[in-house]
């Protein structure tokens, strides 16, 4: 079973922007109060898009060069890359069914 992974500002590189799959980085801190809603919501999207997504965790606190070099303010904050390269993101917490949506979106383009 797809768990998402845990990205800091040192596995950033080899994670996202190498990654040959597209990748779904949430954006986060545990004192954040709508990250926790969406929590749920992104770890069924690792499980159901496993194999066809990575979904990753980047807790803002502990890896804040990477939240600061992509203008994270703020959280959640869901950002989509695909080849390295950000192609559409999600501010604030979204019901589930907008964020398949949204997936269903970048994976079709």
């Amino acid at each position: 079973m797809a768990e998402p992974i845990e990205v800091t500002d040192q596995n950033w590189e080899s994670e996202v922007l190498n990654s040959d799959l597209p990748v779904l980085v949430d954006f986060w801190a545990e004192w954040c109060g709508p990250c926790k809603m969406i929590a749920p919501s992104v770890h069924d999207m690792a499980v159901e898009y496993d194999g066809k997504l990575t979904v990753g965790k980047l807790d803002v606190d502990n890896s804040p060069n990477v939240a600061m070099q992509y203008g994270i303010r703020s959280i959640p904050a869901l950002i989509f890359f695909k080849n390295g390269q950000p192609v559409d993101q999600i501010v604030g917490a979204v019901p589930k069914g907008a964020l398949k949506k949204k997936i269903d979106s970048v994976l079709g383009s």
